[in-house]
Formats: structure tokens, sequence, C-alpha cells
């Protein structure tokens, strides 16, 4: 089939503004990476680096010598972990139960849970709830308030609607019960839904802040998006020249740095479940 010369213009202008638009897209990333590998007295002498003659470490050693910011990596890494998977088995739970067309009171547990996602209570009721829950300056306000989504239950249910209900009657006439059938069958079915929501809740989990910033008073217990504030306002501020005697790198260095790892963990962790993702994420969404 041949292709007319309106029709190859186009192909041209569209090739050039989406590269265009990558390029706008993918510079900022790219300007960050420089920036945190960039040798602090190159980067003295040259403000602005687009690709540096001396790559060096020296960013990153200074960050992970002090005492707050691995610190708070192992607090964002142990919220991620314990939160994702507990919403995990909270919100399959609670999706599955509410699959099942013999359950009673169904109609009213899924208007319950679709009032929750039109009317957010606020901030001042959600504070009170944790305080009279005695969970003020521990971790567990940053996961227990943010163990399920009332809309990820929704969609993880319409996951659930599509698996045949024949599987579990061959599972209940093979002496399966309820529990069995979830865990034997069910669960391993839905490995792409539960690999979309996953990556779901563990984005939310790794990027608390707010509810950190709001919950937890103790530096001790700062999770890394509320120290990456903290760099953000002031680099060379005294949490981070604890245990550290040496000068520290130029603050935008080190800015840069703790952007990159702030960063990176979620953009390694998504190549892993990106052929579940797409699959996992439409199904629950066009099944009612």
């Amino acid at each position: 089939m041949k292709v007319g010369l309106s029709n190859r213009l186009f192909n041209i202008a569209n090739i050039a503004v989406l590269g265009l638009v990558g390029i706008i897209t993918f510079f900022p990333l790219y300007y960050v990476f420089v920036v945190s590998f960039t040798d602090p007295t190159e980067y003295l002498k040259e403000s602005f680096v687009l690709f540096p003659k001396t790559w060096s470490l020296e960013s990153y050693k200074f960050l992970m010598a002090t005492g707050a910011f691995p610190r708070s990596i192992g607090v964002s890494v142990y919220v991620t972990l314990v939160g994702t998977a507990l919403s995990l088995v909270v919100t399959a739970s609670l999706a599955y139960t509410l699959s099942r067309k013999r359950l009673r009171g169904r109609r009213f547990a899924l208007l319950a849970i679709l009032i929750t996602i039109l009317f957010n209570p606020g901030m001042i009721p959600n504070y009170m709830l944790v305080r009279e829950l005695h969970l003020i300056d521990s971790l567990w306000s940053l996961i227990l308030p943010a163990l399920a989504s009332g809309w990820n239950v929704i969609l993880m249910k319409g996951f659930f609607d599509s698996i045949p209900a024949e599987l579990e009657e061959s599972a209940s006439m093979d002496g399966c019960n309820d529990l069995s059938t979830f865990f034997r069958i069910i669960l391993p079915l839905s490995l792409p839904s539960l690999a979309a929501f996953g990556l779901f809740y563990a984005v939310a989990y790794w990027n608390q802040f707010f509810n950190a910033l709001i919950y937890i008073n103790d530096a001790s217990k700062w999770p890394l998006q509320v120290m990456l504030q903290n760099i953000l306002l002031n680099a060379n501020n005294a949490d981070l020249r604890m245990d550290v005697s040496s000068v520290p790198p130029p603050s935008e260095t080190l800015k840069m740095a703790a952007v990159i790892v702030a960063t990176v963990p979620i953009l390694l962790v998504y190549p892993f479940l990106q052929k579940h993702f797409a699959k996992g994420a439409m199904v629950g969404s066009v099944k009612g």
C-alpha cells in the first residue's frame, strides 16, 4: 500500500513532536542523575553540568555516612514491605468475600465502601482517630490508616467476578473449604491483579509524606520522603552532618543524590511486575 505525501508529512511531524516531548520529559531526570554523580569541585566551578568530566560518589558517600539518611531509608523500606503485604491481604480477602453473591448484606457492604470513596472525613477526624489509638510517633500510623483503598477493593472485586464459579464448585467437591479454595485456587489465578495492586500500594507507602509529617514527631522515625524534604530545604543541616566530620559536598549535589535514592527503587520494581501490570489493572476495571 502506497503512503501519500500528506501521511508521510504527518508521520514525520508526529515523530518529531513526540520525540521533543520525550526529551523534555526525560531531561529533568537526566540532569538530576548527572549532578548527583558530578565531582563536587567540578560542580563548584561550573554550576550547570550536562556531562561531567569527573564522575564521583562523594554525595552518596556523605549521605550514607550520616545517621539520619540511612535510618530513613530503613523506615521507608519497613513501612513499604509490611504495609504492602498487609494491604494485599486485606484488599484481596475483602474483595473476594464481596464477589460471592451468596454473602448476606453484600449490597450494604458495597454501599459502605462506595461512601468511603465519595466522602473523605478529612484531616482532623483522621488525626483524632490515630491519636485515640495511641499511634502518634508509631510507624503503624503510616500503615493502618492506608491499609485498604475502597477503589482498589472494588477493582479487585471485578477481577474475582471474572473467575468462573465452576472452579469453586469443583474445589468444594474435592473437599476444599472456603479458605483452601481462596488460597489454593483463587489467589494463584489472581497473580496479575495482586501484582498490579501491590505496585499501587508499594508506591503509595514508599511516598508516604503527609501522614508522616503530621503523625511522626520523632525525627529518628521519619521516612525517606520527609527526610528528602528536609534535605531540599537545607542540605547542610545538623541532622545530615551528624556522625560526619568531613566537609559536606555542595548542597545541590546532595539534593540530587537524595532524589535519586528516593526515586530509583520504585523504578527498579516496575519492570519485574510489568508483564502482570496491564492485565491485572484492566480486568478489574471492566468487570462489574
